[in-house]
This record gives structure tokens, sequence and C-alpha cells, in this order.
């Protein structure tokens, strides 16, 4: 899913403090400046600078570990000239016009866009503070702004020096240009600085850093729910004689949609135990009630028809059969995929307060314009009476960002049926977490691949079953075209390859289990399915599985040249021979290449994944050391998944618990990483989710080179092989 942005952005705003300058832009789209003091200022700021001098930066997007907080304040410290290690930052409050992502038209973080959107944006902000700070200092000192120098927090020209805090009421009574000069690459002191520390690296070693869950109001309830063990079920009736034993019951209570029911208690312990006494009566009559055999059927038999859905090429399913028909050789495969968790560390919690106006969501906040209005609705209020507190949040990898908002929908029907009179805690238990839905979608695929007798591709014809994550909701209308859901074909559609009549097929699976993307969307399944094909046509035709991808590349293509120089790293510091029994996979998503070299040994039916060499091309790396620990973190994610993992129903009630049966990765298991950061003067694209897509297929190429078993029904443990 690939967006283009204009590098302008800023949006009108209000400021609040008493001595603080704000820097953003009017309603006109020009950049202005203004603090408390100023008279008829209505700004929106991303940069304040406080009487002291402390520069604190307001961070448009959430923070659940993928360096938010620290790339975004990289680019205004590095236009300002900031002092790092001083520097602060601000989570922004819930203003979907105001701050909002410039990809998505909204406020919301996702897609791997937070620095990419924000690149022009935060820098022009950071500029144009400075450039006010230095006027006012040259009006200050009656000097020529052209002989002012700044470094780090400190404004100078020949004995004179101050720090910002000294020249705020000044610069606030400026006019901020309209254009600010921001620095050329060769200036930049922090923007690629491989030994800048995270901003967010104390407060979450020190454990001073806030998370939702810390949240702890005065007066607070807690609230857990009683879910429908099957997907689709609604609540008849409910008994809560047994929970009225434990101790800290306050109350419980039908949920208005009649999707759960809701236990009150003092603490989360007697809200848990009081949830888990309740006697509940559910209609399942239009609940999902098959399990796993008969859903990964149902995927496969639309496999068998014809596609409800051909994806734009000139060429059909239909067509290119004789092709393939009629060729030398052919390949083909099947591939299944399960559902799966996101498993985030800190499971879902919102708290709802009641305030004068309205009331305020603490909660870590992944789309604010997606949980405003839904708690507003369910609450009777208007967006504007409901503020949105944003705190750290422990992982996501997409499941907070949910078009529904069901987890803070739950936690307003919860306040609503309390009384609304006192702060109400919902909090998910691990097991809610893992029974709770929102998964990666299960999917099937079916490829027929045609070769002529030099091994070159004549045909080729790809069909996908899988349930749209993006019909039904408010994102339809962006992501769906002719009835095609991008992100279930995104992968395979936007393919860097140059594959000769190609055919993509897709049918829509339908049941109550609710979807979600997850880290990677689309491209955690299709990247599976095409680097494993690639791989299977290079073995075919005798061809080096790195070679053969770059004869599909174009180099005179832009971003196929930029995967070239990512696959040509990776081979490098990999030292990557023909023959060598290992495994490659490369994959383009978020706009951004990566290419990934496997090494594994097999004992039998035991693997090993020993090293991983990754090389990424995400444009201007901004923060080297967040880039590389996303590689990483991508990577060990992307590998539970594969290894073992998976979601599994009977009777349409999910098997899996908790981690010992949905068992994450082990530190033991985790391999050695090294990334390759592809030098780049473009503009940044993402890296939060980039890492995941070639990880699995590598490993599944190696496990290939070593035993000539292809992996094509995940997870890999279905295979017959144990990770060890």
């Amino acid at each position: 899913m690939n967006i283009s942005v204009s590098r302008r952005g800023f949006l009108k705003g209000s400021a609040a403090g008493a001595t603080a300058l704000f820097v953003g832009v009017n309603a006109k789209g020009v950049l202005a400046a203004g603090s408390s003091a100023a008279a008829n200022t209505d700004l929106n700021p991303f940069v304040k600078i406080d009487a002291d001098g402390v520069v604190t930066v307001i961070i448009k997007h959430f923070e659940m570990g993928q360096g938010t907080t620290t790339g975004l304040t990289t680019l205004v410290a590095e236009e300002i000239d900031a002092n790092w290690d001083s520097v602060k930052t601000d989570f922004a409050p819930a203003d979907d016009v105001r701050y909002k992502n410039l990809f998505f038209g909204a406020q919301g973080t996702g897609g791997s866009t937070s620095i990419a959107n924000s690149f022009m944006q935060y820098r022009e902000a950071g500029a144009a503070a400075r450039d006010l700070l230095v006027r006012a200092a040259a009006q200050s000192w009656g000097v020529d702004a052209s002989t002012i120098s700044v470094e780090n927090g400190i404004i100078s020209s020949g004995g004179n020096s101050g720090h910002f805090g000294e020249f705020v009421a000044i610069a606030a009574t400026l006019e901020a240009v309209e254009k600010p000069t921001i620095k050329t690459p060769d200036q930049f002191k922090l923007i690629g600085n491989e030994k800048l520390h995270r901003k967010d690296n104390h407060g979450k070693t020190t454990g001073t850093a806030i998370f939702a869950m810390d949240v702890n109001l005065p007066g607070m309830i807690y609230a857990a729910i009683m879910h429908s063990p099957k997907f689709g079920g609604t609540v008849v009736s409910f008994d809560d004689s047994a929970a009225k034993d434990v101790g800290g019951f306050i109350a419980a209570q039908v949920l208005p949609n009649k999707a759960g029911v809701v236990a009150f208690g003092k603490n989360t312990w007697s809200a848990f135990q009081a949830r888990d006494a309740l006697s509940v009566e559910w209609d399942f009559s239009v609940a999902e009630t098959r399990s796993t055999d008969a859903l990964i059927a149902a995927h496969q038999a639309l496999l068998d028809e014809k596609p409800e859905f051909e994806i734009g090429h000139e060429i059909t399913t239909e067509n290119v059969a004789p092709l393939i028909d009629g060729a030398s050789k052919t390949i083909e495969a099947d591939f299944t995929f399960p559902y799966l968790a996101h498993a985030s560390m800190e499971s879902l919690n919102c708290t709802i307060e009641p305030t004068d106006f309205g009331v305020r969501v603490h909660d870590g906040c992944q789309f604010p314009t997606i949980t405003r209005p839904t708690v507003a609705a369910i609450l009777g209020l208007k967006p504007e009476q409901v503020e949105i507190k944003t705190l750290y949040a422990g992982g996501s990898f997409g499941r907070r960002a949910n078009p529904t908002a069901d987890y803070n929908a739950e936690a307003a029907m919860a306040f609503a049926v309390s009384g609304k009179k006192v702060p109400v805690k919902l909090v998910w238990s691990r097991e809610d977490d893992m029974k709770g839905g929102y998964y990666r979608a299960m999917s099937a695929h079916r490829a027929k691949i045609g070769l002529d007798a030099d091994g070159k591709i004549v045909g080729w014809d790809h069909r996908l079953a899988i349930k749209s994550i993006m019909k039904g909701t408010s994102f339809e209308g962006m992501m769906v075209r002719d009835g095609v859901d991008a992100t279930s074909v995104e992968g395979v559609s936007e393919s860097l390859y140059a594959i000769p009549n190609q055919a993509i097929g897709l049918t829509d699976f339908h049941n109550p289990v609710p979807v979600l993307w997850w880290r990677s969307v689309g491209h955690t399944h299709t990247a599976y399915a095409m680097e494993t094909l690639m791989d299977m046509v290079a073995a075919e035709s005798g061809q080096d599985p790195i070679e053969l991808r770059l004869s599909m590349l174009d180099a005179a293509q832009p971003n196929q040249a930029r995967m070239i120089e990512a696959i040509k790293h990776v081979r490098e510091i990999s030292g990557w021979k023909e023959g060598d029994k290992r495994g490659f996979a490369c994959h383009f998503s978020f706009n951004t290449c990566v290419a990934v070299v496997a090494d594994v040994s097999v004992d039998d039916t035991s693997v090993h994944v020993n090293k991983l060499f990754m090389a990424v091309e995400c444009g201007v790396a901004v923060n080297p050391d967040v880039i590389r620990a996303q590689m990483e973190g991508g990577a060990g994610y992307g590998l539970t998944a594969i290894l073992r993992n998976q979601i599994t129903l009977t009777d349409g009630e999910v098997d899996q618990y908790n981690f010992p049966d949905y068992e994450l990765l082990r530190n033991p298991e985790m391999p050695e990483v090294e990334v390759a950061i592809v030098p780049s003067n473009g503009a940044p694209t993402g890296v939060g989710e980039p890492g995941l897509p070639p990880t699995g297929p590598a490993v599944a190429n190696a496990i290939f080179a070593q035993t000539g078993t292809r992996i094509l029904d995940l997870p890999m443990t279905k295979a017959g092989f144990d990770f060890v």
C-alpha cells in the first residue's frame, strides 16, 4: 500500500501555556508562530519552547515501541539545532484535522507511515522555530541575523549568547516565514546519527514511562467482559448469583449490543473473578460453529471456482490457462495460512472518566479519528466532547487500530451501563486477547506457473481466497476498488518482478470471525507465497535464486533499482555463492525494499535458524539504530508466526488460551541478525513492517535447500519440523 503526499502539512490549532513558543501553520497553510502571551493566538503546535529553553516536540503518532517519539523528535531537533539530551516529547491531543496523518487524511498511526508522512512537516516546524528565534535574538541584540549561529540550544553572535527561552517572548510577536529554509543532507548532525539514543529509553528502563495499563484514577472501578465463546454469539440471559460471592464485586450488566456481559469490581482481580463466575446463556444462531479443518477446506473450495474478481491485468485466469498448459514445464502449489493473534505485550485496556465537558479517554490510542466518534456515539456526546489522553502502548502490531474501535467501544458501553459517575477501566486478560478475535485472516493461495524450454516464465495463474479486512469499514472507500480489497492481494498485485502473462484472481471469504491488519497486513501471506514460488522457479529452471530475481528487475525503474541495490547489499554481506544451501527472499512493501539471506541448520526434523542477513533500502535513514531494531523485531515477529503459531477453532471456539499454547519466539531461538542499510538520500519510507514479509520465505527456502521439502502449509510444524 504505497501512497504519496505533498511536503506541506501544518494545520491550524490552539496553544496553551504561559511562557511557551508554539510553531505551526494557520488555517491558510501559512507558517505562523505565537505564544500564550500573544493576543488572539490560535495555533496547533508541533514545537513548544518554554522559558527555560526546553524544546518539547508534540508527537502526532502514538508510540508502541516503533520509535516515533525518537524519529519525529530527531526531525525537529535537527532543524532547530536543539540540545538532544534536553528535548522532551508530548503526545498530541485528539484532533483529526490538525494532527492528521498526511497519507491517511485522518489522525492515526499505521502502515509504517509515521516518519514518511511527517518528514518534511516536522523538519519545517523545527526550521520555522529556529528562524523565529534567530530573528528574535537579532532584534534583542541589535545585530544582523546572518551573524547568528545556533548549536545545542544556544544562540550566539559575537560576545552575545543565550538559550532559546530567553527569546520566546520576542519570537512570539514575529510572523513566521511561509517557507523556512531546511538543511541539506551534508549539514545533518542528528538525522542519520548512529549513536543517537532513543527518547523513550530512560522512561521505559526505569519504569517511569506511563502506559495505558498504568492509569489509576481516584474512585475508579474496573470492568471485565464475558465475551461469546463463539464469534457472532449474543447474550440471551445471565445469572450473577455466583459472582456476588466474589469479594470486591460491584455489579454485572449486559452490554447494549448484547455481545457480552460486563462485570464491575473494585480491582482487576475481582472484576476478572466475578466475570468468570457469571453463567451466561448464548444465542449461536448466526455464530461461527465450524472447526479449522472445515474453514481451510472452505477457503480451498473457493479456489476451485472462477475467481470472484480479476485484478487489473489484461490477462485473466481463464485465458492464461492455455499458455500454462502448453508450457514445457509447470509448477503448481497450494498454500494455506492460519489465523494469527497479534499477541502484544500489553493486553488491551482503556479507561474512561467523566469530565465537566464530556469524557476523557486514557488509552494507547492508535487511531483517534476512529476512537473519538465511536465513543461519542455510544455515550450520546459530540466528538469534541471526547478528549483522548494518549499514553505509551506496549505493542500493537495493528491490533489497536481497529476500524470498529472495538475495545474503546466496549469501554464506552461499560462506562454507560455503570452510570457514568466514576472512571471505569476496562482490562482484557491475556485469555481475552487470545480468544477475542480480530486476527490475521486465514487465507489460501493456488498458483500454477508455466516455463518454456529455457526456464523462462510464460504464464502465471495466481488465485487467492481470503476474508476482506476493509469491506464494511470506513476504509472501504479508500482501499476497495472494483470490488477488490487492495490489502487482500498486495504483494502479488504490486510485485516488482516483470512477470509475463500473470493473472491474479481473488474470491472473498465470508464468516463471523473478525479479521484485522496484522504486522505487514496482506504482505504477511503474499510475500511468503511469491518468494516461495520464485524459489521454485529457480530450482526448476536450474538458476541461482538471487540471479533469477535480478534478471526480473529493471534498473531503469526507480523502485526496482532500489530492490536491486538491496539484493546486492545482502549478497555482499552474507557472502552468498551460487549453490549455497541457504535461503533467499526479497520483498517490496510499504514503499521499502528488503532482501534476506537465511542460514539454518537442519538435523533430521530439528531446525535452528542461525543467522539472518538483511539489507533494507528505506530512503534516508533518520534513525539507523531504530531501523535496525525494526528489521530485527520484524524478523523475530515473523519467525514466531511461521514456525509454530496459529489460532485454531473447534466447533467455532478458539483452542488457544495463553502463551503456553501460542508460544512466542524464545531468546535461544532468535537468530543473529545482521542489517545493512542501503545509503540513500531519498524520502524516508516504512520500516516498522517491511522486515517481516521476506523473513519467512527466506527460512523456508533455506530448509528446502537442505532437505528438498517445500513448506506450503503454515505453520511449519505441520510439515513435521521442530524448531530449536
